[in-house]
């Protein structure tokens, strides 16, 4: 069974939940116990030292009077909520706040020991037996002539710390459950914009790995996970075209070859057994003949293709002289424009025009411009090839006076063996490949190529080339 993310997370939850649990139950109510402790014992303390100091001292040294002191005493014992007493070293009681004062009765704590606390200045017990339940003590000696003649005792109850104890637990564990409402809201959070977005994007992949590169899933976010999607998206539909592409192209390249193949084996086959006469065989070889040239032309136009799309393809570029090449391949078309009644008008700017590309390449290029401006031009037509130079540009145009190319059709017409549905009653012999020849040519040199037309009216082709530095210079 597949494992997934989200289980360790609501695990990871779990284990804080219960650490946390554990942390706030077993240590903090004894840290905060100590620390309450402490702080009361220390106030306490400085109280007893206070009185050591003061009442105490006067009341060994005779300068006040019993009965002075235990009313001071009875005034601290209550704003301090608290009992205070004056011990001897040996365990007598003379002052309690909370008793009279009865001079006849002696009453003397059992076990007394000062030296008890281990080196504290305070005590948490029933104090030799005197006290029911535990109380906080601290002791503070009470000097005189150098001598220590007795030591102030100040007893708390601890019931009053334990419930201030408490009432700060009580706040401790509210404050875990908020903590852990809060972490539970961040994981339902985190549930909503990470992991459910995630298993989006994870199923997307399965599918793109299964092979179906037309799912499409959408994930509201603008976050880095929203990106990630819609690269993802991006990627499948890039994915998905090629390889429709590529189903289209072995399609078209079958049908290209098939066409052809069937003629030729047809008129054979019917020249040798006999269905063809003699006499009408030269006239079927010249149509096998041309059925031959139409499959040796696809096929030099597809390694055409193949070159150009390889990866590192180095470009011998020259600099040269453009007039002369848009000449010589205009001349190469004489026949042909003879034959349809079409002339040729040269439009060039200046009698030599030096551009920096490939010049075999280049004249590809106008060749398939021209042979489409031809093939699709009506009888007695002028079909014009004019230059111009824009800053460093030289731009090329080839236009012609034809049928034209519908609007929708303008985007499609350089993808491989693309034929318009106006163009496929005039190019028996196309192969579709001549514009996307031009176009891998002319973006190869790093420039651009556009096409204006209007339908029933003509076209017009437009592309970039680099003028030489050697022109720039002399500009």
């Amino acid at each position: 069974m597949k494992k997934t993310l989200y289980p360790k997370f609501i695990l990871a939850y779990f284990i804080f939940g219960v650490f946390s649990f554990i942390i706030v139950t077993t240590f903090v109510p004894s840290m905060t116990r100590e620390r309450l402790i402490r702080e009361k014992a220390q106030d306490i303390y400085q109280e007893a030292s206070l009185i050591s100091g003061t009442y105490a001292t006067g009341l060994y040294a005779s300068e006040i009077d019993l009965e002075t002191v235990k009313t001071q005493l009875d005034y601290l014992s209550v704003y301090l909520n608290s009992t205070i007493r004056i011990i001897n070293p040996s365990g007598r009681l003379i002052l309690d706040s909370d008793s009279p004062i009865n001079v006849e009765e002696e009453i003397r704590i059992q076990k007394f020991d000062p030296t008890s606390t281990g080196g504290s200045y305070y005590m948490v017990n029933n104090f030799f037996d005197s006290f029911d339940q535990d109380v906080l003590t601290v002791l503070s000696p009470i000097t005189y002539n150098y001598m220590v003649k007795g030591y102030v005792v100040i007893h708390c109850d601890m019931e009053q710390i334990e419930a201030f104890c408490n009432s700060l637990l009580n706040i401790s564990y509210i404050t875990l459950v908020i903590l852990l409402l809060l972490s539970l809201i961040i994981l339902i959070f985190f549930t909503e914009i990470v992991y459910i977005p995630l298993r989006k994007i994870t199923y997307a992949t399965e599918q793109y790995a299964n092979g179906n590169m037309h799912y499409e899933f959408q994930v509201e976010s603008n976050d880095e996970i929203g990106y990630l999607a819609a690269c993802l998206n991006y990627m499948a539909s890039q994915i998905a075209g090629a390889e429709d592409d590529q189903k289209k192209f072995v399609a078209n390249v079958s049908h290209d070859f098939r066409s052809p193949l069937t003629s030729i084996r047809g008129y054979l086959e019917a020249m040798i057994d006999g269905t063809i006469p003699m006499e009408s065989h030269h006239k079927y070889l010249n149509i096998v003949l041309n059925e031959t040239e139409r499959l040796a032309k696809l096929t030099n136009s597809l390694l055409t293709l193949n070159n150009l799309n390889t990866t590192g393809m180095l470009l011998d570029r020259t600099d040269f002289e453009i007039n002369s090449v848009i000449r010589s391949t205009a001349a190469s078309f004489e026949g042909t424009c003879r034959r349809k009644t079409i002339a040729i008008e040269l439009v060039l700017t200046g009698t030599e025009l030096y551009v920096y590309a490939d010049m075999g390449k280049i004249q590809q290029v106008l060749y398939n411009l021209l042979d489409n401006a031809i093939k699709f031009s009506h009888h007695d037509s002028i079909i014009k090839v004019e230059t111009s130079i824009k800053k460093s540009k030289l731009f090329i145009s080839v236009k012609d006076t034809g049928i034209g190319i519908p609007k929708e059709a303008l985007k499609l017409i350089w993808d491989r063996f693309y034929k318009s549905d106006l163009s496929r009653g005039r190019d028996k012999k196309g192969t579709g490949l001549g514009l996307s020849i031009v176009k891998e040519i002319i973006n190869c040199h790093q420039e651009h190529i556009n096409v204006i037309s209007t339908e029933g009216e003509g076209s017009e082709f437009i592309f970039s080339l680099p003028l030489s530095q050697n022109m720039d210079e002399e500009d």
